[in-house]
């Protein structure tokens, strides 16, 4: 099935008798375009549906002769032991509908000789049309999760796809808060066209999104240059939590230095990033204008986190981390050294700063 994804443009599922399970595959954009595709029975089906077939179909007595092994795929049937080959296409609508998948191509192989029997073809079309409508419904709800993940995070979308999805319903959530930046965007963004700016913000976000997976993180937000991401605390221990967003800071930053590297050597535009990792409860949810939400994270916190990321540059570091984040680590940490106590704008107080030590390692 085509699908509506930023990464995958399809996906399938296989069972086999021989394994007893169903084995889902996804397609990456491009790979529809490879010979493998191009020379294979589901696109020859697709490539008569569009030239106005309704309903393609394809028989294939692979055991009569190498003539009905017309495609590179049944020959390897064939060779596996396979003796009959069928496949259909259903079409989703007169133009398709990506939103909620396309159509559907389904294909059956027999290996009993003598194939399919004419009782097992007339159940296989009696009962697709039934199946193909189950799997709109299924392709609509997989497309929407995809893409309320990749847009609002996973966890804010799972929340919203489950119906969190009225102004104002918000939750508190405890968390270790990411913020990082790029410094001195604007001077970089002059400096070369906006495609080249564009990968180079991607390929800083990357690295830093790369960073939180696998430990916990989920990022919330891109904002222009900046990233806003956290560390939920709970259903996670804080300590452990905390070490890992150290952790992952490192690896971002050690990461970016190596991006930076290998573009200046290239005489692209290279980009310095600075971070802050802060602790605290923040009210999460929906807010916005009746007609345009945003499921967003608000609060002290997180403008808290925002300022001392500000405090990067003129002190002089990479990576500043908030007392409130390193009081939850027991016994502290080595990497973490204080700077004293230093006002952030708009916060009454003047809060007592940490510097990670990025040579430290993770």
């Amino acid at each position: 099935m085509e699908t509506l994804h930023p990464q995958w443009n399809g996906y399938g599922y296989t069972w086999r008798r021989d394994l007893n399970a169903i084995e889902p595959e996804q397609y990456v954009h491009g790979s529809l375009e490879e010979s493998d595709w191009l020379s294979s029975p589901f696109y020859d089906l697709i490539r008569r549906a569009r030239g106005g077939e309704h309903g393609p179909s394809m028989r294939r007595r692979l055991e009569t002769g190498p003539d009905q092994r017309d495609f590179p795929v049944l020959a390897d049937y064939f060779a596996a032991g396979a003796t009959d080959y069928v496949a259909y296409l259903f079409a989703f609508g007169k133009d398709g509908d990506r939103s909620q998948g396309t159509g559907i191509v389904y294909s059956f192989a027999a290996d009993r000789k003598g194939g399919f029997n004419d009782d097992d073809t007339t159940l296989i079309q009696a009962t697709l049309p039934a199946l193909s409508l189950a799997m709109k419904a299924h392709a609509g709800h997989v497309i929407a999760s995809g893409l309320l993940g990749t847009y609002l995070g996973e966890d804010a979308g799972r929340r919203v796809h489950a119906g969190s999805i009225m102004r104002g319903s918000v939750d508190r959530l405890s968390a270790v808060i990411w913020y990082a930046d790029i410094r001195g965007f604007t001077p970089i963004s002059d400096s070369a066209p906006g495609s080249i700016i564009v990968e180079m913000l991607n390929d800083v976000f990357e690295i830093l999104t790369a960073s939180l997976r696998g430990r916990g993180g989920q990022v919330l937000k891109f904002i222009g240059d900046g990233m806003l991401a956290t560390f939920s605390l709970e259903e996670r221990d804080r300590e452990e939590t905390c070490r890992g967003a150290l952790d992952a800071a490192i690896e971002a930053m050690e990461n970016i230095d190596a991006l930076n590297a290998a573009r200046a050597a290239a005489g692209l535009p290279v980009a310095s990033v600075d971070l802050a990792l802060h602790l605290g409860e923040a009210l999460y949810g929906n807010v916005g204008a009746t007609d345009r939400l945003d499921f967003t994270v608000i609060g002290p916190a997180i403008n808290e986190v925002a300022r001392i990321e500000a405090l990067c540059e003129p002190l002089g570091r990479a990576v500043l981390v908030s007392a409130e984040f390193v009081a939850a680590i027991i016994g502290g940490d080595s990497r973490l050294a204080s700077l004293g106590r230093h006002a952030l704008r708009g916060v009454r107080e003047a809060k007592e700063i940490f510097a990670l030590d990025l040579s430290a390692g993770a």
